[in-house]
């Protein structure tokens, strides 16, 4: 498969036209695959709660657009920030599993390339931070 600008806009019109103004485009066969690949496209706007994956750290690399991530503490202070935009030079980052984080979309059309540990497991509510 060709990661390429058509399946780049194939993916951002479904985010476009999602509730959630996101879409992911699995790589991974299913969510049962020991690495879970995806593309990930987000509009401005998404609302990411603030969250960790305990089990497993994860790496984005932005591919077009730009984001900002935002680190937490348990206490829910913001700990540090990192802008990712590729024409900045700042291409990606890696999260250590535990890592309290969420993130602000910066620029309409914007996907990520995600990798984390599989099996896929859906949040816990301890692992959401209100």
């Amino acid at each position: 498969m060709l990661i390429n600008e058509q399946l780049l806009d194939e993916v951002t019109a479904k985010a476009k036209r999602s509730e959630r103004l996101r879409m992911n485009f699995n790589l991974h066969d299913s969510l049962e695959a020991k690495a879970q690949r995806l593309l990930n496209a987000l509009e401005p706007g998404t609302i990411l709660p603030i969250h960790r994956h305990r089990n497993t750290a994860e790496t984005y690399i932005v591919l077009r657009g730009s984001m900002k991530v935002l680190f937490y503490n348990d206490q829910k202070e913001l700990t540090g920030e990192s802008i990712i935009d590729p024409k900045q030079k700042e291409y990606g980052i890696h999260l250590p599993a535990g890592q309290w984080h969420t993130l602000e979309v910066l620029e309409p059309g914007t996907v990520l390339f995600e990798v984390k540990d599989g099996p896929y497991i859906s949040f816990n509510k301890e692992d959401i931070l209100e």
